[in-house]
């Protein structure tokens, strides 16, 4: 007892003294963090302005909720009068600000197209999409346009902020540079597991480990309330705006950065209470956005990563506002009004066992992927046998299941914004994303992606080889979403699974939901064709000068199909227009592009 007296007193002035103990550990290590931030702003800001920007961030949240405690209630105490006199001005004011921003934006949009006629086209077929959904809705009196308005709103703002916008591209472009670093410390773990020549050679220990470190370090964010936070957020903006209530619009906002399994696990408690309305909202949450795990495996197809996080973020907001459109809320919601609803957290006991049990979770993911590739592709090579089988009864020779996706949903990739010669491939990919899974779309884009970049010919005979920059783009964001048939069993399962009770309601509301997600896809897809910005190529004659041409690119295809557009052959004299008049190298360029690619100047 007298040993262990001096232990018992310490543990005594520990709990009596707990609150000044923390503050002091606290401010212990705030100043060391900030002797740290000092130093390595000192030795070089260029290097540490990642870190900068990260902890202004954290600063002006922690000051947020400090203010918002201490001082919340009096500055509301003091806004009240002007609350007032703005609720009494909001009648004709309303109206005002919606006049002003649709002059605004239609005076942007006739700017903006001005120089690009072809955006148009993506706008059209954005208006198309709104419109065959309000065709298509519910209870077409019933409809929330403040919803509509403000979700297709955010969404535009999002997209121009993330397309067009300097520090949008760069904050995008550097996060998607990120998640690409961080990916490729997956191969520390599966290249010690399996070898570096299986990584680096077969597709299944090359791409679905990456979903396994995905899960392991998600779970580490949920048990250490990181996700929980920006899912919060995030929701309270999407419910201020859009007038939705907290429990639809916190699945929809989980939906983000979780799969549709387990962004309804957010609202376990409130499901069974949930209205129809709400319940497809849920739904279509799911089937327009993709899981992070996924996200993971698609960038490592050498999908762009910026324009898959855009996409998921872009159709939070899009998604909210069609399904309201197309099922508009008609019953009385118990959750309208309610300010919060609480994230229930994980019930690892520390940071390893969320760390295993997030890597243990991902196996039946990841199994369940493999799976469904085997299934899928067996599926379509043996599908596309029956249709050749019946076309050759008819004379019609290579007939496939992708060809006839490929002339179907031609008019619809069209609307998107993709050019008229893409818009079969477009089309193509779109049908096998809807009929099988994105998961093999994606992987069929990025064949395509891989051939631009290599310099490739355009087409190969009467096949194409690969589709242009703007419709890579368009494609990107209209595959980015679980709308897929093969998805409706996995939705309905997982929600029959949270609330048994309503599994006929779940069931009646389903196509719909489906149909939502397909278009919530789509209308992102025509945002990115609206916003693309053409990659400018540059002077090629300075890139000539010191170009390789023993390996072909994008670049070097570019600048080649100039040249030939700048070169004519007439009666055995070759000639050229432009600036390779005065290059005395052109003919030498010429050489070397015909070496690569077929034109008719290269006859002579």
């Amino acid at each position: 007892r007298k040993a262990l007296r001096p232990a018992s007193k310490a543990k005594h002035f520990c709990k009596s003294h707990a609150k000044v103990l923390r503050r002091v550990v606290l401010g212990l290590l705030g100043v060391a963090y900030l002797c740290y931030f000092i130093a390595a702003c000192y030795l070089n800001f260029q290097r540490a302005l990642a870190l900068v920007v990260m902890t202004a961030v954290v600063v002006f949240f922690i000051c947020w909720s400090f203010f918002k405690k201490y001082c919340g209630a009096k500055v509301l105490l003091l806004l009240r009068p002007v609350g007032k006199c703005f609720q009494k001005s909001w009648p004709w004011l309303k109206w005002l600000l919606w006049v002003a921003l649709l002059a605004g934006l239609i005076a942007w949009l006739v700017l903006d197209t001005a120089r690009n006629p072809e955006q148009l086209i993506s706008l059209g077929g954005f208006c198309v999409l709104v419109l065959f959904l309000f065709a298509c809705s519910k209870h077409h009196g019933a409809v929330s346009w403040r919803a509509v308005f403000w979700g297709l709103g955010l969404e535009f703002l999002l997209g121009l902020f993330v397309l067009r916008t300097s520090p949008g591209v760069q904050a995008f472009r550097w996060l998607g540079d990120q998640v690409q670093i961080f990916l490729g410390y997956t191969t520390a773990g599966s290249g010690f597991v399996f070898g570096n020549t299986l990584i680096e050679e077969v597709f299944a220990f090359q791409t679905l480990p990456i979903i396994v470190f995905f899960s392991c370090v998600m779970s580490i964010l949920y048990y250490l309330g990181i996700m929980q936070w920006l899912i919060l957020k995030i929701s309270w903006l999407l419910q201020v705006s859009m007038g939705t209530t907290a429990t639809e619009t916190l699945s929809v906002a989980g939906n983000i950065f979780v799969g549709q399994s387990e962004a309804p696990l957010l609202i376990r408690p409130y499901l069974p209470d949930m209205t129809l309305s709400e319940i497809h909202a849920v739904m279509t949450g799911g089937f327009s956005t993709i899981a992070g795990s996924v996200m993971g495996a698609y960038i490592s197809f050498g999908i762009d990563a910026a324009s898959l996080i855009a996409a998921s973020v872009m159709a939070a907001p899009c998604a909210l506002a069609m399904s309201k459109l197309i099922y508009p809320e008609v019953q009385e919601s118990k959750f309208k009004g309610k300010g919060n609803v609480k994230i229930t957290s994980g019930e690892e006991q520390n940071i390893l066992e969320a760390a295993s049990n997030g890597a243990a979770a991902s196996v039946g993911l990841v199994a369940n992927i493999a799976a469904n590739l085997i299934a899928f592709l067996a599926v379509l090579e043996f599908i596309n046998a029956a249709v050749r089988w019946f076309g050759e009864m008819v004379n019609i020779q290579d007939l496939t299941f992708q060809v006839i996706l490929s002339y179907v949903l031609m008019p619809v990739a069209f609307l998107m914004g993709a050019d008229w010669q893409d818009s079969p491939v477009v089309a193509e990919l779109l049908g096998i994303k809807i009929f099988l899974n994105e998961f093999v779309a994606y992987q069929k884009l990025s064949t395509y992606k891989k051939n631009r970049l290599a310099g490739l010919e355009e087409w190969d005979g009467n096949r194409k080889q690969w589709i242009s920059e703007r419709a890579e783009s368009i494609t990107t964001f209209a595959l980015c979403g679980f709308a897929n048939f093969s998805s409706i069993g996995i939705v309905l399962g997982s929600l029959g699974s949270i609330a048994p009770q309503r599994k006929g309601d779940c069931a009646s509301v389903v196509l719909r939901a489906l149909l939502t997600g397909i278009c919530v896809s789509m209308l992102n897809a025509c945002l990115a064709g609206l916003l693309h910005v053409p990659t400018e190529v540059g002077d090629c004659v300075a890139f000539f000068g010191t170009a390789n041409f023993s390996t072909t690119s994008y670049t070097i295809y570019t600048c080649c199909k100039q040249l030939f557009a700048s070169s004519a052959l007439e009666n055995g004299t070759l000639s050229f227009t432009g600036p390779w008049a005065e290059q005395a190298e052109s003919v030498l360029w010429l050489t070397e592009c015909c070496g690569h690619y077929n034109h008719t100047s290269c006859a002579g």
